[in-house]
């Protein structure tokens, strides 16, 4: 498969961001937009595959719009970020106007980055949902391509595949690189790690590009459900024949086939000139489809699609619980079994309320602290000593010599320098006591050995 080079990729500075102004050079396979007007024939399937248990891809089909979003999060409702993500992008499936394509097209991924972001701030329990987006805007002649996480696009030319976008991931840096090639990118241990993606937090830094069509084009959009599984000679092969329906439903059934472990999406339409959309079927059904989580956010359907197609029964196993069997596709085995959707994102734990986790853990630390320091002091004054106190002997509490851990707790009448010189040094120096009775009983014992006043020597 040989890339299809594409414009330079603009920066996404929100909705301000301003198109290009020159188109660049020409390139090798590439064709000059087409002067009259083309029409999109198109097909949408999504089908929650043999092993998960629920949907967290959506994708959607009209005529000027078509997009695969894969939802991630586990726990936290991949298929909300995937279903909030394509019910906002569909808003651009309308015949194109004065805003250019590009710019139409980053507006879209910043709203649904917000509303993503609206949905985890009215639910927490979200927080760490994301999707991926492939999004291929047509206004008539060409299409502008955004693109943010690991779902891919496709061009099929002159019965070559094309691969449009670059995967926003650590195997694909490691391919960048050269340090892995294409094929051990597929068996890679990491290869479900996504760098980028739609999470309503981090700054949206979508991949934009725009790209001439032609007629007898046929552009495939599909969430890593299918290409990752299947080589490009299989998807190039099914994309050469028949309709886009047979073509998109023929690909989840090979993705299937080929041990697929997760959700399949895949998105075909055919560029054609309005003579040859006229004379197919396709213009008696030109209503956009909508597939996937996102067309029921609050109602699911689970149930696989494919009891049988074109050969019979594909084996179909129902849904489980519990997790991925040992040997099922590219299923990351480890012990005990890892759940690739939540491996997916695990070295990017998602930072949202990192300030309130940090006071909480403040609070508690500064809490132990405080429950330490106060034990601690409450055990320095059950500890007595006996003392020098003003000339007098008398009973501290706290820990002699420690400024602030000892006070003076009772006072004798019992002056130091009417005691022997030895029982001086001995409170001069300070008289330890096991407690307040102990401390007593030894200003007892100092007053027995008081020395005898002059009149009686």
């Amino acid at each position: 498969m040989r890339p299809l080079p594409s414009e330079q990729p603009l920066p996404p500075d929100g909705p301000t961001v301003d198109a290009p102004e020159e188109e660049p050079p020409p390139v090798p396979d590439t064709v000059e937009a087409s002067t009259e007007p083309l029409r999109l024939g198109y097909y949408a399937i999504s089908d929650v595959g043999r092993v998960r248990k629920d949907n967290q891809d959506s994708g959607y089909a009209g005529p000027w719009l078509l997009a695969v979003c894969d939802g991630v999060g586990g726990a936290a409702r991949g298929d909300i970020a995937s279903g909030v993500a394509v019910n906002e992008l569909r808003q651009l499936d309308e015949a194109p106007g004065s805003v250019d394509l590009l710019v139409r097209v980053t507006d879209g991924l910043h709203e649904a980055h917000e509303s993503i972001a609206g949905q985890v701030d009215n639910d927490p329990a979200l927080s760490g949902t994301s999707t991926t987006a492939t999004v291929a805007l047509f206004d008539g002649h060409r299409i502008a391509v955004g693109h943010i996480g690991d779902s891919r696009g496709y061009l099929l030319r002159g019965g070559e595949l094309s691969q449009i976008t670059s995967d926003h991931t650590f195997v694909q840096s490691l391919i960048d690189e050269g340090r892995i090639s294409p094929e051990e990118a597929r068996i890679h241990p990491h290869r479900n790690l996504i760098l980028k993606a739609l999470d309503g937090l981090h700054e949206v830094e979508p991949d934009l590009f725009t790209i001439a069509l032609a007629p007898g084009d046929r552009v495939f959009l599909c969430s890593d459900g299918a290409c990752g599984v299947l080589e490009d000679a299989r998807m190039a092969d099914i994309l050469s024949s028949g309709s886009p329906e047979f073509a998109a439903i023929e690909l989840v059934r090979a993705s299937l086939d080929a041990g697929s472990s997760d959700n399949v999406t895949c998105v075909v339409a055919d560029v054609l000139t309005e003579e040859q959309f006229a004379a197919s079927p396709l213009h008696d059904d030109t209503e956009p489809m909508i597939v996937g989580a996102a067309a029921d956010l609050k109602r699911r359907m689970p149930r696989s699609l494919f009891r049988g197609h074109r050969s019979g029964d594909t084996g179909e196993l129902e849904p489980v619980d519990a997790e991925i069997p040992e040997g099922v596709g590219y299923a990351i085995q480890a012990d005990p079994p890892v759940d690739q959707e939540e491996y997916r994102y695990a070295p990017l734990p998602p930072p949202r309320y990192t300030w309130l986790r940090r006071i909480m853990a403040l609070a508690l630390v500064l809490g132990l602290v405080w429950v330490g320091l106060a034990s601690a002091y409450w055990w320095t004054q059950q500890q007595y000593y006996v003392a020098e106190h003003d000339g007098q002997v008398a009973v501290y509490r706290g820990i002699d010599g420690i400024p602030g851990l000892s006070s003076v707790y009772r006072t004798s009448d019992l002056a130091v320098d009417e005691l022997p010189e030895a029982a001086q040094a001995d409170v001069e120096e300070g008289i330890a006591a096991d407690d307040y009775e102990d401390a007593t009983s030894i200003v007892r014992n100092l007053a027995e050995k008081m020395m005898p006043a002059d009149d009686e020597e």
